[in-house]
């Protein structure tokens, strides 16, 4: 297999998203930061108000990506069998034995619909797929084909009928982010693709294959030291009791970034270079990926809920506050 180079991975980033243009309006970095976490190789939480074409946006990725695409509808009465799948009773020449039906999870890109209205028994049922890449039934290891992704939509949890994520499910997306209402512009350009005679649809852009190399290419960007000494301290002074703490994070911030969240600046610094025409990570590339990568991952306090703080008000003030080195 040859090993592509930066021209062609911005070549095949670029004809994606062309592709998923034809169809979202508008919308450009929410497609953007699918797209870093995919070539990442981390899932995606989006989040929104019901309406915005989240469902429609990944769907349409399906379509531009030749993948095994899987939706997953979440509802309160949802079990993890009906994700995972099930061993049934077969009868086989006159024997009878256990085989396993897999589930809607064995798929290249699953999108799991409305992940917050099913109950935390069924979402937890993602957990090994999500880390591992691995489903175990009945005692038994089955290996998701790769690449593999869990793309979720989830309304806001002030909404009825919602349930939560545990906070180790959140630290396994690699992003999420916000989907918001279009501006006027957008809102006509919508109407006019949506209710007119032709509906639009996204034609195949790249392969399974072309996704491991691009992959592989973005694991080989290097990363100065002073880079990544940058991205530990961003990490660290998300924690209240760090010495380089910023005033919001000391005031309203409960628990701060895990070690996964540094490993997502890392990676999506470097995906984000490469979308760039670069070969090496610069401290824009981190910025620019630093809210998708660490919103969900902070933890605020009572007084920062009770007040209505958000988690992109703190990651904005840490960067213009922690110190680039060098």
């Amino acid at each position: 297999m040859t090993a592509l180079s930066v021209d062609q991975f911005r070549e095949y980033a670029n004809k994606t998203e062309s592709e998923v243009g034809k169809v979202i309006v508008g919308q450009t970095e929410v497609v953007r930061h699918v797209l870093v976490s995919i070539l990442a190789g981390g899932h995606v939480l989006l989040e929104g108000v019901p309406g915005l074409g989240k469902t429609m946006l990944i769907r349409t990725l399906g379509e531009a990506l030749d993948l095994k695409f899987s939706r997953i509808q979440f509802t309160p009465d949802l079990m993890p069998a009906d994700i995972l799948g099930t061993e049934i009773l077969t009868d086989q020449d006159g024997r009878r034995e256990f085989r396993f039906r897999p589930g809607p999870l064995f798929a290249n890109l699953v999108l799991a619909d409305e992940i917050n209205r099913a109950t935390p028994k069924t979402q937890s049922a993602l957990l090994e797929a999500m880390q591992e890449g691995s489903v175990t039934v009945a005692q038994q290891t089955y290996r998701l084909e790769e690449p593999f992704f869990v793309m979720a939509t989830q309304n806001p949890l002030e909404m009825e009928g919602t349930y939560p994520l545990p906070e180790a499910q959140l630290d396994r997306f690699f992003f999420k982010v916000n989907v918001d209402l279009p501006d006027v512009k957008d809102m006509v350009e919508i109407l006019d693709r949506t209710t007119g005679k032709e509906t639009p649809s996204a034609g195949r852009a790249i392969s399974g294959a072309d996704i491991i190399q691009m992959r592989a290419l973005a694991r080989t960007v290097p990363i100065a030291s002073h880079v990544k000494e940058y991205i530990a301290n961003f990490v660290l002074a998300t924690h209240p009791d760090d010495p380089h703490a910023s005033p919001l994070v000391k005031k309203y911030v409960r628990y701060g970034v895990s070690p996964r969240g540094g490993q997502a600046l890392v990676l999506g610094g470097k995906v984000t270079a490469l979308l760039s025409g670069r070969y090496n990570v610069a401290f824009e590339d981190v910025h620019a990926v630093a809210p998708a990568a660490l919103r969900h991952r902070l933890l605020l306090n009572f007084d920062g809920l009770a007040e209505g703080v958000r988690t992109d008000d703190v990651i904005n003030e840490l960067i213009d506050e922690v110190k680039i080195q060098g």
